[in-house]
């Protein structure tokens, strides 16, 4: 009888999978879909991208990567109004309006919007990382991770802006970028308003209302609203500076400081003010300059209530009432509030030094 049973089951199977790969044996409705599939098999990737030689599978999947060229995004949010390249991405955002998550982690009760973010996550209980650098050696939890890691290698910027012709390692950070053309901030701060393109940087921002610190110096002590800030922190005890210049040798303990200091070389100041047609080689100058024509000054004193145009002078304007006096010399002793005043004080050192040497 249960032979029977099974023998009905697979007859019920080839009659609506009647197509079957011949190398895994897997079923499917439609000569189509064995055809696609059996790619997997052959490694075949009949369709090509002309802008950037990319191959794929699929002619969806070309056309949808298409978009990352022309920036086109026909699915859009209708709570929030952002828009997609991808209907999935689009349902997956919802989730973020509805707080629907599910997909449950059965070791930790964790819950992932994705089922592709489950299976990664699932790799921190297992400590598999099994996407491994040829040129290195670093290992990986996905696939994504390490592709982007050996553009650091081969210098590949696959993601072109249309706009400014400004390259990117990722297509994440193209989509970013071009918010800087549009003027799109679609993530606001529910406590003072200011907006941001990112929603990681607006979750950033908003430690600095709650003034939360979560990551941590083993070595020094020192809090970091960022983990990328605390990994470069450390880099202060370690002396390393993986980042070096091909022009003039010279190192950096970022790859945003060298991308930066290759300005210096070409020339190259591809931010400019709107205003007043003043360009900068940061983005960051350029959007601290904007404040000079609108009179904002985001940054205020939880304290006293004074504003500031900037995070850093906020942070230097809290050590007055903190007492706090971070920068030492090391010759003296003396203690200051910011870095830039300890180096003028140090000269002072050095010019006595100076002095004394020459009546010797």
């Amino acid at each position: 009888h249960r032979g029977h049973h099974r023998d009905a089951s697979a007859q019920s199977i080839l009659s609506e999978r009647p197509y079957q790969c011949t190398e895994c044996e897997k079923n499917f409705t439609t000569s189509g879909n064995l055809r696609v599939h059996q790619r997997s098999h052959t490694g075949e990737r009949p369709y090509k991208c002309a802008e950037c030689g990319k191959t794929f599978t699929r002619s969806e999947h070309l056309q949808v990567h298409r978009r990352t060229h022309t920036g086109e995004r026909p699915y859009r949010c209708a709570e929030c109004r952002i828009s997609f390249a991808k209907s999935g991405d689009l349902t997956r955002h919802q989730r973020s309006h509805t707080g629907e998550r599910p997909y449950k982690c059965a070791e930790c009760g964790k819950s992932f919007t994705r089922s592709g973010q489950l299976q990664v996550h699932h790799r921190s209980h297992t400590g598999e990382r099994p996407y491994k650098c040829a040129e290195c050696g670093i290992c990986f939890t996905t696939s994504g991770d390490l592709q982007r890691h050996c553009r650091l290698h081969t210098g590949e910027r696959p993601y072109k802006c249309a706009e400014c012709g400004q390259s990117f390692t990722q297509s994440g950070n193209l989509q970013i970028h071009q918010r800087s053309h549009t003027g799109e901030r679609p993530y606001a701060c529910a406590v003072c308003g200011r907006s941001y393109t990112h929603s990681g940087d607006l979750q950033i921002h908003q430690r600095s209302h709650t003034g939360e610190k979560p990551y941590s110096c083993a070595e020094c002590g020192q809090s970091f609203t960022r983990s990328g800030d605390l990994q470069i922190h450390k880099r202060l005890h370690t002396g390393e500076k993986p980042y070096k210049c091909y022009e003039c040798g010279r190192s950096f303990t970022t790859s945003g400081h060298l991308q930066v200091h290759h300005r210096s070389h070409t020339g190259e100041k591809p931010y400019e003010c709107a205003e007043c047609g003043k360009r900068f080689s940061r983005s960051g100058n350029l959007k601290v300059h904007e404040r000079s024509h609108s009179g904002e000054r985001p940054y205020k004193c939880a304290e006293c209530g004074k504003s500031y145009t900037t995070s850093g002078v906020l942070q230097i304007h809290h050590r007055s009432h903190t007492g706090e006096r971070p920068y030492v010399c090391a010759a003296c002793g003396k203690s200051f509030t910011q870095s830039g005043n300890l180096r003028s004080h140090q000269r002072t050192h050095a010019a006595a030094a100076a002095v004394f040497g020459c009546r010797t």
